[in-house]
């Protein structure tokens, strides 16, 4: 599968001889450059870069190995280019940058943004990649979405829809506890409150995040602010007696007994690859609806049910960014392509291919709704 990488470049026309030469380069793309440089609307006519993005990463942060440098992430961005051809035909260009200063990550991709009709930001090591995305976007009048924090929650949010219908609870009325503080669960978290979750309980590796901590960084103050309603403190063991959701994107292991003490009719989502939070037979024996990231057991949560189809959507209307409506109709597009959620079956296949379509309708539609779209 990787000797030799994933990934080739293939024409799109044909190069039969002289004619053909003539066309595509020299003296014939003279007309469509001069084209172009009188109406720069015609570069995603005459070129792919309206079908293309970029997949950018410096390794810091890469799967469950960490900071492993560029090189070693190259075998998973060109993994994530193969999945954006497979699933919604969007070329994808992996690049791996040899710096991980947060000023030249940024003015690298804004350099080469000419190149791409949007980026996808991978692997960037938290709190970094919160505003990396924040100043690109900032920054450029296209689509910056980070899939760690963005596509991730996506799915989830689909999840748990269908989650709570399968175990008769409103959203509304959910008690969720969110283990990991990272890009993932930062945008976990926003979501759900998004989607009307009112009780959120956050935890990262030293306890509840919550406003007495005097230890929280920028981002993590902002999270305590909007979460822990009932003013809870102390381990992850606080947070999760009579807790409705637990969602997992941390790594660690979460004891049974503390498991044992979730609600009724519980939802686990422990999604740390390859061993989540709380292995599947026990999360089967306290929960009524398990999920994890896995590929081998039922329910298998992963950002590729979101990002194809955010990006196709995204391209097609020719969108400046990606705005949260975008997101919650994309998590919406994800849910209903469950048709009948059971314990089993709370999100659709990975090679289910209405996925991609769906979600890339609803992400237009949305984009449209909120003024983004420019087609």
């Amino acid at each position: 599968m990787h000797l030799g990488g994933k990934l080739a470049v293939v024409p799109r026309a044909p190069l039969r001889g002289r004619g053909d030469l003539a066309l595509a380069y020299t003296p014939g793309v003279a007309a469509v450059c001069r084209a172009i440089a009188a109406d720069p609307a015609l570069l995603d006519v005459y070129t792919d870069r309206g079908n293309t993005v970029a997949v950018v990463s410096d390794g810091t942060a890469v799967l469950g190995l960490g900071d492993i440098g560029p090189g070693a992430a190259m075998p998973v961005m060109e993994g994530k280019a193969m999945l954006f051809k497979h699933f919604a035909g969007v070329d994808a260009v992996p690049i791996c940058l040899n710096t991980t200063d947060v000023d030249e990550i940024v003015d690298t991709v804004a350099r080469m943004a000419p190149t791409f009709g949007g980026i996808n930001l991978e692997d960037i090591s938290a709190p970094r990649c919160f505003e990396i995305e924040h100043r690109l976007q900032q920054r450029l009048d296209l689509p910056v979405f980070h899939d760690d924090q963005h596509g991730t929650a996506v799915v989830v949010a689909a999840a748990l829809t269908n989650a709570c219908f399968v175990v008769g609870k409103e959203l509304e009325e959910l008690s969720v506890v969110i283990s990991g503080a990272g890009a993932a669960g930062v945008a976990i978290t926003s979501i759900v409150l998004r989607m009307g979750v009112g009780d959120v309980v956050v935890c990262d590796s030293r306890g509840i995040v919550e406003s007495g901590r005097t230890d929280l960084a920028e981002y993590k103050r902002r999270v305590a602010a909007r979460t822990n309603p009932r003013g809870l403190s102390g381990g992850l063991a606080y947070a999760m007696p009579g807790a409705d959701v637990f969602i997992g994107v941390s790594g660690g292991r979460v004891p049974e007994s503390v498991v044992a003490g979730m609600a009724s009719d519980a939802i686990i989502f422990a999604l740390a690859n390859p061993d989540p939070e709380i292995h599947p037979d026990v999360a089967h024996r306290h929960a009524a609806v398990v999920g994890t990231g896995r590929s081998d057991v039922p329910n298998q949560i992963n950002k590729v049910l979101a990002f194809p189809g955010i990006f196709r959507g995204a391209l097609d209307c020719k969108a400046r960014r990606i705005t949260e409506n975008m997101k919650v109709a994309a998590a919406v597009a994800i849910a209903e392509c469950v048709e009948h959620p059971s314990a089993d079956e709370v999100v659709p296949s990975v090679f289910d291919e209405r996925v991609a379509v769906r979600v890339a309708q609803a992400v237009m539609a949305a984009a449209r709704q909120d003024g983004v779209a420019r087609a």
